[in-house]
């Protein structure tokens, strides 16, 4: 019984912050241009992923886009600035892309 209650506190620890970046995603407007699974006006999430897949600058580089936005990676249609999303949660939900598998 304590063993099991031990996983399950385990497994609630280690997707609890999946889910917090969801969350701050979603209340960043980001799920209006990408999904997890499937394109978008943007790619998915898990085409980002699988692209910068072992480059170890992709967390900052993915940040500094959300930031800033960026054009002509994926396409013609630009990814616009969001101002509104400071470093720190750049940082958490270009972390949490590149976790997407």
């Amino acid at each position: 019984m304590k063993r099991a209650l031990l996983i399950m506190a385990a497994m609630a620890a280690i997707s609890a912050p999946a889910i917090a970046d969801e969350a701050l995603a979603k209340s960043k407007n980001c799920m209006a241009c990408h999904a997890a699974d499937k394109k978008l006006v943007g790619p998915s999430y898990k085409s980002v992923a699988a692209k910068y897949a072992g480059d170890a600058k992709a967390v900052d580089m993915l940040a500094a886009k959300i930031v800033k936005g960026g054009s002509g990676v994926w396409g013609a249609i630009p990814m616009p600035a969001n101002p509104q999303v400071t470093e720190a949660d750049a940082k958490k939900l270009a972390a949490w892309v590149m976790s997407q598998k």
